[in-house]
């Protein structure tokens, strides 16, 4: 297997070329990355045609039914059935209904959705160009941080909606779907309780629509020939970390850890922990847990936007943590008590903690404490994925925490931060 290195500040924006050695039971070869396996470049739209032929018609009741007997499950987070949300929005009485490729992702240590843009851009405005004319759209919206040479794909098409892109500011939590809406509508990238269906709008994450693209070409039963019952398909999955070559790889559903690691050419030295679903998401010791919702769910973590962060022995994971945390309470959106309040309080006491300051046991009673008060408060899932990752910190590093109430840190305490977009 071969694969473009990142960056040294570890931003890839090139997926691996997956699908070059021989496969476990829980690899596939490429679907979405398929031109990039092959080819090793992206796909224009010449070349989307030639390998996936054009864009197939069927009534929009047709296209419902095949995406709802293919079992597909958003990608960009939440794992939201996708035949739900179009008979949704299909249902509101509204006469202007938008849909909405939300390729922003918020989410730092996430490169999959720049992949999918760069690698295979005209799936996702396939997938678009359905699900418009599903619902009824007359409005349809490709929303990212960063439009730089999508006009030149626009410009390839002449789709029945034609699609707008609009730059949304690069912010933690301005691609939540509520925020989308509200900035999409004039007003400040910020989450609201108003739900995107209501409104008419559909928004769906741009790796769901580039499946749902291939399962308009291949059918329900293609798509779930790979992947669980209940996560049909596959994934695009971000390896970071200490990994050989940090990037993005494409696994079916139901593949371990260990398998998408093994993807990225494996650790470069001993891992003490994987940091699995993003910086919502929680510290795992198990590498064999599969990458589902139930499984990573019953593991303490999460699925989220597929993200699989290698943490080297050498570090310490208190610290690498107390990083994240103080990122997490920057990137609040100061609407609410538990961000504004509670994960500034929450990040000072874990610092404390990892620092290994005379105030650290005190600061791990309130630290246990906060962390009941900012769970299930917020307008949306940024206390709560916090929360997460600290309680996950102090169990999953349990025996450093001792010794560091002790007055005894480990030697990485007070490294720099090892992740992408996290400032010491």
């Amino acid at each position: 297997m071969t694969g473009a290195p990142a960056p040294t500040s570890q931003h890839p924006t090139r997926p691996h070329r997956t699908g070059q050695r021989p496969t476990g039971p829980h690899t596939t070869a490429p679907r979405l990355l398929v031109g990039w396996a092959v080819d090793g470049h992206p796909d224009d739209y010449a070349a989307h045609l030639r390998r996936h032929g054009p864009l197939p018609s069927s009534s929009p009741c047709a296209l419902v039914t095949a995406v709802e007997a293919a079992g597909l499950r958003g990608r960009g987070g939440a794992g939201f059935p996708t035949s739900t949300k179009l008979r949704a929005v299909r249902a509101t009485p509204r006469r202007r209904r938008t849909v909405v490729a939300n390729g922003c992702e918020g989410e730092p240590a996430s490169h999959k959705d720049a992949a999918l843009l760069t690698c295979a851009p005209h799936l996702i405005l396939d997938g678009l160009a359905l699900v418009a004319v599903a619902v009824g759209a007359r409005d349809a919206v490709l929303a990212v941080h960063d439009a730089t040479g999508l006009d030149i794909h626009l410009a390839a098409r002449h789709d029945r909606v034609p699609v707008r892109v609009v730059e949304v500011p690069d912010r933690y939590v301005a691609s939540q779907e509520t925020a989308l809406v509200r900035y999409l509508d004039g007003g400040p990238a910020l989450p609201t309780t108003t739900r995107p269906t209501d409104t008419g709008t559909l928004i769906d994450n741009v790796e769901t629509l580039a499946h749902l693209a291939l399962i308009a070409r291949h059918g329900p039963d293609w798509f779930r020939a790979v992947g669980t019952p209940d996560l049909p398909g596959t994934l695009l999955v971000t390896a970071g970390g200490a990994v050989t070559t940090p990037g993005v790889v494409e696994v079916a559903a139901g593949a371990t850890i260990r398998t998408a690691l093994d993807l990225a050419g494996g650790p470069t030295e001993p891992v003490q922990a994987v940091l699995s679903g993003g910086y919502g998401g929680a510290w795992l010791h198990e590498v064999d847990t599969p990458l589902t919702h139930d499984a990573l769910w019953g593991a303490g973590s999460t699925l989220g936007v597929p993200t699989l962060l290698a943490l080297p022995t050498r570090a310490c994971g208190l610290t690498q943590t107390a990083h994240l945390a103080r990122y997490l309470a920057g990137q609040s959106a100061g609407q609410c008590g538990p961000c504004r309040f509670g994960l500034p309080d929450v990040a000072a006491d874990l610092t404390a903690i990892a620092w290994s300051t005379p105030d650290a046991p005190a600061a791990h009673e309130r630290l246990r404490r906060r962390l009941d008060l900012v769970t299930r408060r917020g307008a949306c899932a940024l206390p709560d994925g916090a929360a997460r990752l600290v309680r996950s910190a102090l169990q999953t590093f349990a025996h450093d925490l001792r010794e560091h109430l002790k007055g005894r840190p480990c030697p990485g305490a007070g490294a720099p931060a090892l992740f992408p977009g996290v400032q010491r």
